[in-house]
């Protein structure tokens, strides 16, 4: 099996399994649409104290990496930086799930 025809099979797939998410109803109760709102609160605060306490670790971790190995300061500082903006660019998808409807 090619690489086209497994990734027809897995469009084919995907549409058949998210039926059901297309035939929802249009009209809902008002607590039902509260509870998503909350839940969706919530999960963007953790999402922002998860993405706080990993860009902090990682701060912290470079600058005692940094401390004790001076010379390499250039190499540590640009893979600390890096791995912020993967997790900042994380944290906008998780986020942007959360508040989507």
């Amino acid at each position: 099996m090619n690489r086209l025809s497994k990734i027809a099979l897995l469009v084919v797939m995907l549409l058949l399994v998210a039926t059901p998410a297309f035939a929802q109803e249009t009209g809902a109760a008002p607590a039902a649409s509260y509870s998503v709102l909350a839940g969706a609160a919530f999960g963007a605060g953790l999402i922002i104290i998860g993405a706080g306490y990993g860009i902090g670790k990682i701060g912290s971790c470079a600058v005692e990496s940094m401390a004790r190995q001076p010379e390499v300061a250039n190499n540590i500082q640009t893979a600390m930086i890096i791995s912020a903006a993967l997790i900042e660019g994380a944290t906008f998808f998780a986020l942007i799930v959360c508040i989507a409807k």
